[in-house]
């Protein structure tokens, strides 16, 4: 028959897998006799409450971008003296979640959909400036090709009375 823990020690065993202690799994449920299945089922419990609970011996910066989007959450309200005491529990700095945030806020800056907005005036008069560039260097190129075949003609039959 499987054993049952209570809240409090379930807290605190997902208390010891939380930044600054960062234990293991493995580490963990061998110190407390507690199945390594069952604290990864406590730590994603927690997780889904929106806990950051990193684990695995990971420093800040090997924390995944969950854990970090959580750490931003959960620091938005915080003055900068609660910044501060929050980073010394968890064992991050503040410039991390500043770097975190910033992330957090450029994430989808290349994913964002340009709205439909109809095209300036200026718009429409460089586009038909463009096709009329495109159209003159076309002529142009044109142009120059005849005046090579009229060059050519005439080395070949003499030169032209019209000219």
């Amino acid at each position: 028959m499987p054993k049952r823990y209570d809240d409090d020690f379930r807290d605190w065993a997902v208390l010891q897998m939380m930044p600054p202690l960062n234990r293991s799994v493995a580490e963990l449920a061998v110190a407390i006799g507690v199945t390594p299945q069952s604290l990864r089922n406590w730590r994603q419990m927690a997780r889904d409450k929106g806990l950051i609970v990193p684990g695995n011996n990971k420093t800040s910066n090997q924390w995944s971008s969950a854990d970090k989007f959580n750490a931003v959450l959960e620091t938005a309200p915080l003055s900068e003296v609660e910044l501060s005491q929050y980073c010394r529990i968890k064992g991050i700095y503040p410039e991390q979640i500043q770097q975190w945030r910033q992330a957090c806020q450029n994430a989808n800056t290349a994913m964002e959909p340009q709205p439909n907005k109809k095209p300036t005036t200026e718009q429409i008069r460089i586009k038909e400036l463009e096709r009329q560039l495109l159209r003159s260097d076309a002529d142009c190129k044109e142009a120059v090709a005849l005046l090579e075949l009229r060059k050519k003609a005439n080395a070949i039959w003499g030169k032209d009375k019209e000219g």
